[in-house]
């Protein structure tokens, strides 16, 4: 039996279309859906704000989670070059490659334009905000500069061939740009001061460690990612390493993650933590647990692509997750002010910042 020749990707059509011109039209209509949207950030409200910042984290996870489904179906040389998709063309038109895998990767680089609209979007939110907030400012700007980042490394990635390094860098900074997104999500609700622990110093410290312990946590994953099958492309380079000897690094730290995160549910409840602190470090173990789980059912299944795809999805939400936890066992406090009383418990009780006056 002869193996069939790829299909270059306009040979899928819907409605007499190319696959490519309809990922394209997606694409643009996403983007002027997020600006007919963003209308009332022209006078945004707190509750405006809040909840692009939440679309802030949920696109750079997501872009994530989406670039692992580039990387499991073989598709991340489904365009062979950066910016363009081939040499001669911006859009997928003889690729080499099948049409599936050409369509999965340019589908992937499309989003990247929805997440800088919504970078854009929360910048401009944050300048038309009254009064306006430097320390909000610096972090929005944060975003669409780490998201151009990401073009840049994406770039790297495909001219390196999908070398293992560069594919690794490509989601770490996604989960930085991603912990950023979850400090303006939070920071946004308070009002502009310096930030002062409003927990009992031991729960603050297990929190700093998660944060530290979690980005190694995802560290030690992208260097299973490079060794393991997933690679991107059949011919892209793997590192080569002991695929045990990873596993189990990635093991260690995740029950290092867990114990962090049971330990900062307990101090959490018995040092009398605000309500905010007390949800996260629940939310915290939940993820942490259910994600060790479907480690070990992937390892056990030899590392099926469906479930490396929620991996990588699960990865983001424990990150998620430690982040949240950081940020609330502080809290900022305008100039001049200080926490009355203990500061143990008071972290949660905070009331999102009032609307400016006018609004």
């Amino acid at each position: 039996m002869t193996d069939l020749p790829p299909l270059a990707a306009e040979d899928i059509v819907l409605l007499g279309a190319p696959l490519w011109v309809w990922q394209v039209v997606a694409a643009v209509a996403g983007v002027l859906a997020l600006v007919l949207l963003a209308r009332s950030i022209w006078n945004p409200t707190p509750g405006s704000l809040r909840a692009w910042a939440a679309a802030n984290i949920a696109v750079n996870a997501g872009i994530a989670v989406t670039g692992a489904v580039v990387r499991v179906t073989s598709s991340g040389l489904g365009c062979s070059e950066w910016p363009r998709c081939t040499p001669e063309s911006f859009v997928p038109i003889d690729t080499g490659h099948s049409a599936f895998n050409a369509a999965i990767e340019f589908g992937n680089r499309t989003l990247t334009f929805i997440v800088l609209a919504v970078a854009v979007i929360v910048v401009v939110a944050v300048l038309r905000s009254r009064p306006r907030r430097r320390d909000l400012l610096r972090m929005a700007l944060i975003v669409p500069i780490g998201v151009v980042g990401q073009a840049v490394v994406g770039g790297i990635t495909v001219w390196s061939g999908l070398h293992p390094a560069s594919v690794a860098a490509h989601f770490l900074l996604s989960m930085v740009m991603t912990f950023v997104t979850v400090a303006l999500y939070v920071r946004c609700q308070e009002p502009e001061g310096k930030p002062r622990v409003t927990v009992a110093p031991m729960l603050h410290t297990v929190a700093v460690g998660l944060v530290v312990v979690g980005f190694l946590l995802l560290v030690a994953g992208t260097v299973v990612t490079g060794t393991g099958p997933h690679g991107g492309d059949a011919a892209a380079p793997r590192w080569d390493f002991a695929m045990v000897t990873v596993t189990r690094l990635h093991s260690a730290l995740a029950w290092l993650t867990l114990a962090g995160s049971i330990g900062a549910l307990v101090l959490a409840l018995r040092t009398g933590a605000g309500r905010a602190t007390r949800l996260s470090s629940v939310l915290l173990v939940a993820a942490v647990a259910l994600q060790g789980l479907l480690g070990y059912v992937q390892y056990a299944l030899a590392l099926p692509e469906a479930l490396a795809v929620l991996h990588v999805l699960g990865s983001a939400l424990v990150w998620i997750a430690i982040s949240r936890l950081y940020f609330s066992t502080t809290s900022l406090v305008p100039a001049g002010e200080e926490i009355s009383g203990d500061p143990v418990g008071r972290a949660a009780e905070r009331s999102p910042a009032e609307p400016s006056p006018g609004r």
